[in-house]
């Protein structure tokens, strides 16, 4: 297990390194800030003053090597917009898209998982039927239109929840979160359940084709001519076996969900990472964007750690294969 852990500790250094010239690269390629930053009445000297400023008067590698040597020691840049620290702008908003993709994982894993469980032991049923069709409608319907609708109904029609914003925060432990407040939970609601739809019918959907495919197996058949109750043999042999792709799946998706709350939190103007990228996208905030990535990728990088080790843990023949190769 350590010969694993530190083969893909040194793959991740690897994949790190990869990515800061990709992000750089990427982002650096794409407008200009200033024509945005620097008002079109300023003199050409107060153009060259704030450009300089910027480190923009630099050429492009002497700004990555400058980036690399910040990135080593923890320093992002400053914001053009804000003037702040790029990698603090982005941490402190990295709470609450964390509160928001939390909550979404775990309504999609605590309704996705007994719902495909069901409808991969009863595929043939009303209900196995009803439950695979309901997941196409999660798979299809646009996340923001799905937002705006939720917003109508809940918020607007019936008035039991509000249309947005992050709401008051608990404390519990020293833990400042909206877990621990009814008015954080109820603003954390909404955008949580239009977040998990997709993961939802993709958990659904995920767990089904496990069940069916592993039902008919060998050991399955043998534990049942055992005379094992049903309830021990789907919870002893089905339910524990295809907890290993589905760790990895919904591992991988929690990042993707992270990664990708952009458009919830716009439409739910939840002050998440995601509405800071989009806000930093349009006025050409490059530190911001830079750092967001960062910290995107770190977290993917991480989550996929995580993913790995869990998954050697529950399926030794993984440790074996790697160690092989």
């Amino acid at each position: 297990m350590t010969v694993f852990i530190i083969r893909r500790l040194l793959q991740s250094v690897l994949v790190v390194a990869v990515m800061t010239v990709l992000v750089f690269a990427g982002v650096y390629a794409i407008g200009n800030p200033v024509e945005i930053l620097i008002s079109q009445d300023a003199t050409e000297a107060e153009r060259a003053a704030a450009i300089a400023r910027l480190g923009l008067d630099k050429s492009l590698p002497e700004q990555y090597l400058a980036f690399l040597g910040n990135l080593l020691k923890g320093d992002l840049g400053t914001s053009f917009v804000f003037g702040e620290p790029a990698l603090q702008l982005v941490l402190d908003r990295f709470p609450a898209t964390m509160e928001l993709a939390i909550c979404a994982m775990i309504i999609s894993i605590f309704i996705g998982v007994p719902l495909g469980l069901y409808a991969g032991l009863r595929p043939d049923s009303v209900g196995g039927r009803t439950i695979m069709t309901g997941s196409i409608f999660g798979f299809s319907l646009p996340n923001f239109w799905q937002g705006l609708m939720l917003i109508m109904l809940f918020a607007v029609i019936l008035q039991w929840l509000p249309a947005g914003g992050r709401g008051e925060r608990g404390e519990f432990l020293g833990i400042e979160s909206s877990f621990f407040s009814w008015d954080g939970l109820s603003h954390l609601i909404l955008p949580a359940i239009n977040l998990a739809l997709f993961k939802t019918s993709l958990v659904i959907r995920l767990t089904r084709a496990s069940v069916r495919e592993t039902i008919n197996l060998d050991y399955v058949k043998f534990a049942r001519a055992k005379g094992l109750k049903p309830s021990r043999v789907i919870g002893l042999h089905v339910l524990k076996n295809i907890m290993i792709p589905l760790v990895t799946i919904i591992g991988l998706e929690f990042g993707s969900v992270i990664a990708f709350a952009v458009v919830t939190e716009t439409v739910f103007a939840w002050p998440g990472m995601g509405k800071l990228i989009i806000d930093s996208i349009f006025q050409l905030d490059r530190p911001v964007i830079v750092a967001y990535l960062i910290v995107i990728v770190f977290l993917f990088i991480t989550i996929n750690l995580v993913v790995d080790i869990l998954y050697a843990i529950l399926d030794p023949r993984v440790r074996l294969s790697d160690q092989k190769a």
